[in-house]
C-alpha cells in the first residue's frame, strides 16, 4: 500500500483535497473496523411495545425515513435531524450475493475512475471497465450485471445526532460519534457529492463545516416508500482544526488502509483459487484429448 498523507493542513488544500476524497467531485462539476459507528437513513418505521392503558401493544415508536447510528456494541441511535463533519471521503463498488447473503466490496479509492480489485478475485465486482457510451447496446446479462453493483460514496467523519432517541423511541442526551456511512443509493450519491464539490470551488476543506441533514419520502409504483437525505451546507461558521482532529483524521486513514488490505488478501486468496481451477479444467481437457487419441 501506498503511504498516504496523514497530517492536517488547511493552507495547503491541493494535498488535503486529494487525502480527503474531494477530487471525484471537484472534476465533476480508530484504526479498527469495528470501532466506527455506521450511519444509514432507515426506510422503514420501528415498531415496539407500548403501554396502552395497561395493555402493552405493538405500535410505531420510531417513523421512517430516520437516521440510524449503529454503535460497536451493536446498539441503535436515531434522530430524524442530525448533522456531519466529513474528515474523509472515499469511493467503492459493492455488490450484493443473494445467495451467501454477503456483498462483494472493492477497494476504497479516492478515484472511482480506475479498476478496483474485490473480494471475489475480480474487478469493480465483475463491472466492465471503462466508460459505456452506449449502455443500450449491452447484452442483457451485462446490464443486468451493472444494475446489480452499486457505485457507493463512502464518508468518515462525525456525526451528531441532534433529536436522539433509543430502539424504543424515548429520547437521549445528544451524542457525537465518529462514523462510516456507505451511500449507495444514486440521488443520494449525486446530492452528498454537492457540499464536497462547493467546497472544492471554494479552496475549503469538508472538516471545516458541518452539513446539516434531513430527509425526504419517495413513493414507488409498488405503494414503497423510501428516503434521500435533504443536504444543507453550513458554512455561516468554520471549524478551526485541532490536534485533536489530526489523531481522528490518522485514525480514519489507517482505519481504510486496513480495510484495504482485507480487500487485497481476499483478492489474492481468490485468483489463487480460479488460477488453480484453470489449471484442474486445463488438466481436464488435456486427458480427455489424450484419450480420444488412443481410440
Amino acid at each position: 500500500m501506498t503511504t498516504e498523507v496523514s497530517t492536517l493542513s488547511s493552507g495547503n488544500f491541493a494535498e488535503m483535497a486529494k487525502a480527503m476524497g474531494m477530487t471525484t467531485d471537484m472534476s465533476s462539476g480508530s484504526s479498527k473496523q469495528s470501532t466506527l459507528a455506521r450511519l444509514r437513513i432507515w426506510n422503514p418505521a420501528v415498531m415496539g411495545q407500548v403501554d396502552v392503558k395497561g395493555k402493552m401493544k405493538n405500535m410505531e415508536v420510531i417513523e421512517g425515513g430516520t437516521y440510524r447510528l449503529q454503535l460497536p456494541d451493536d446498539t441503535y441511535i436515531y434522530s430524524l435531524v442530525v448533522r456531519i463533519r466529513p474528515f474523509v471521503q472515499r469511493f467503492m463498488y459493492k455488490k450484493y450475493e443473494s445467495g451467501t447473503k454477503t456483498y462483494v466490496k472493492t477497494l476504497m479509492s479516492d478515484n472511482i475512475n480506475l479498476d478496483l480489485k474485490d473480494t471475489a478475485g475480480t474487478l469493480n465486482c465483475g463491472r466492465p471497465s471503462g466508460y459505456i457510451a452506449d449502455y443500450k447496446s449491452l447484452p442483457k446479462e451485462t446490464q443486468d450485471l451493472m444494475k446489480s453493483i452499486k457505485r457507493v460514496r463512502v464518508i468518515f467523519g462525525e456525526v451528531e445526532m441532534l433529536e436522539p432517541v433509543n430502539a424504543q423511541g424515548e429520547s437521549i442526551e445528544p451524542v457525537v460519534h465518529p462514523f462510516i456511512w456507505e451511500i449507495d443509493n444514486k440521488d443520494a450519491y449525486k446530492d452528498m457529492g454537492v457540499p464536497f464539490a462547493t467546497l472544492g470551488r471554494q479552496k475549503r476543506l469538508p472538516i471545516q463545516h458541518w452539513i446539516n441533514l434531513q430527509t425526504e419520502s419517495h413513493d414507488l409504483p409498488t405503494g414503497a416508500v423510501y428516503f434521500t437525505p435533504i443536504v444543507e451546507l453550513d458554512q455561516s461558521n468554520s471549524i478551526d482544526l485541532k490536534e485533536e482532529d489530526q489523531e481522528k483524521f490518522a485514525s480514519f486513514l489507517e482505519w481504510i488502509n486496513n480495510y484495504n488490505d482485507y480487500v487485497l488478501n481476499q483478492w489474492n486468496e481468490k485468483r489463487v483459487e480460479k488460477i488453480s481451477e484453470d489449471d484442474m479444467a486445463l488438466v481436464e481437457d488435456f486427458i480427455d484429448v489424450d484419450m480420444g487419441d488412443d481410440q
